[in-house]
Protein backbone atom coordinates (compact mmCIF):
# COMPACT_ATOMS: atom_id res chain seq x y z
CA UNK A 1 0.00 0.00 0.00
CA UNK A 2 1.72 3.10 -0.71
CA UNK A 3 1.53 6.06 1.54
CA UNK A 4 -0.76 9.20 0.74
CA UNK A 5 0.92 12.36 -0.75
CA UNK A 6 0.37 15.30 1.07
CA UNK A 7 -1.80 17.01 -0.95
CA UNK A 8 -4.50 13.88 -0.60
CA UNK A 9 -4.28 14.46 3.33
CA UNK A 10 -4.95 17.96 2.78
CA UNK A 11 -7.81 17.19 0.69
CA UNK A 12 -9.00 14.87 3.25
CA UNK A 13 -8.56 17.10 5.88
CA UNK A 14 -11.59 18.79 7.79
CA UNK A 15 -12.19 20.64 11.03
CA UNK A 16 -15.13 18.30 11.88
CA UNK A 17 -12.73 15.34 10.94
CA UNK A 18 -10.49 16.20 13.18
CA UNK A 19 -12.76 17.74 16.34
CA UNK A 20 -14.59 14.08 15.76
CA UNK A 21 -14.37 12.27 19.10
CA UNK A 22 -12.96 15.15 20.96
CA UNK A 23 -14.29 15.94 24.30
CA UNK A 24 -17.06 18.49 24.66
CA UNK A 25 -15.21 21.35 26.03
CA UNK A 26 -12.06 20.54 23.17
CA UNK A 27 -15.11 21.29 20.64
CA UNK A 28 -16.35 24.80 22.71
CA UNK A 29 -13.24 25.69 23.09
CA UNK A 30 -12.86 25.37 19.03
CA UNK A 31 -15.86 27.36 18.34
CA UNK A 32 -14.88 30.24 20.93
CA UNK A 33 -11.54 30.55 19.03
CA UNK A 34 -13.87 30.78 15.58
CA UNK A 35 -15.58 33.10 17.19
CA UNK A 36 -12.92 35.46 17.96
CA UNK A 37 -11.80 34.70 14.27
CA UNK A 38 -14.43 35.89 13.44
CA UNK A 39 -15.07 39.05 14.71
CA UNK A 40 -11.81 40.61 13.33
CA UNK A 41 -13.62 40.02 9.67
CA UNK A 42 -13.75 37.14 6.62
CA UNK A 43 -11.17 34.69 6.87
CA UNK A 44 -10.14 31.51 5.54
CA UNK A 45 -8.09 28.73 7.24
CA UNK A 46 -4.56 29.05 6.77
CA UNK A 47 -1.19 30.21 8.88
CA UNK A 48 -0.28 33.84 9.78
CA UNK A 49 2.60 35.28 11.08
CA UNK A 50 2.64 38.03 13.94
CA UNK A 51 4.56 41.14 13.37
CA UNK A 52 6.00 40.57 17.30
CA UNK A 53 6.94 38.07 19.48
CA UNK A 54 4.70 37.59 22.30
CA UNK A 55 5.94 36.11 25.87
CA UNK A 56 2.73 34.34 27.16
CA UNK A 57 2.21 31.23 29.33
CA UNK A 58 -0.49 30.20 26.60
CA UNK A 59 2.37 30.54 23.99
CA UNK A 60 4.18 27.54 23.76
CA UNK A 61 6.82 28.36 21.04
CA UNK A 62 7.74 31.34 19.21
CA UNK A 63 10.46 31.91 16.05
CA UNK A 64 11.08 34.23 13.64
CA UNK A 65 10.03 33.34 10.35
CA UNK A 66 11.52 36.70 8.53
CA UNK A 67 12.92 39.80 10.37
CA UNK A 68 9.82 41.29 10.56
CA UNK A 69 7.35 38.14 11.34
CA UNK A 70 6.77 35.93 14.10
CA UNK A 71 5.37 32.25 14.63
CA UNK A 72 2.96 31.69 17.45
CA UNK A 73 2.26 28.06 18.63
CA UNK A 74 -0.12 28.22 21.37
CA UNK A 75 -2.46 26.16 23.61
CA UNK A 76 -5.83 26.88 24.91
CA UNK A 77 -7.16 24.83 27.72
CA UNK A 78 -10.10 26.76 29.18
CA UNK A 79 -12.40 29.69 28.16
CA UNK A 80 -10.28 32.00 30.22
CA UNK A 81 -7.53 31.25 27.66
CA UNK A 82 -9.68 32.83 25.04
CA UNK A 83 -10.17 36.42 26.36
CA UNK A 84 -9.75 39.96 25.03
CA UNK A 85 -5.77 39.78 25.14
CA UNK A 86 -6.07 36.56 23.07
CA UNK A 87 -8.51 38.51 20.94
CA UNK A 88 -6.20 40.79 20.25
CA UNK A 89 -3.30 39.02 19.20
CA UNK A 90 -5.88 36.92 16.88
CA UNK A 91 -6.70 40.19 15.42
CA UNK A 92 -2.89 41.53 15.27
CA UNK A 93 -2.35 38.48 13.09
CA UNK A 94 -5.59 39.15 10.92
CA UNK A 95 -4.28 42.46 9.99
CA UNK A 96 -0.68 40.45 9.10
CA UNK A 97 -2.41 38.33 7.04
CA UNK A 98 -4.15 40.96 5.11
CA UNK A 99 -0.88 42.40 4.55
CA UNK A 100 -0.78 45.43 7.01
CA UNK A 101 2.54 44.83 7.70
CA UNK A 102 3.51 45.88 4.41
CA UNK A 103 2.48 49.20 4.45
CA UNK A 104 5.18 51.92 4.94
CA UNK A 105 4.83 53.26 8.59
CA UNK A 106 2.99 56.40 8.99
CA UNK A 107 4.71 59.23 9.69
CA UNK A 108 3.20 62.33 11.68
CA UNK A 109 4.50 65.67 11.85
Amino acid sequence: MRGASLAEMNQEWTVERHLLGKPPEVVALYHRFIELAQACGPFTYAVSRSPRRVDDPRITRSSPYTKRLWVHHFRVDSPSHLDQQFAGWLGEAYLVGAGAHLDPPQISW
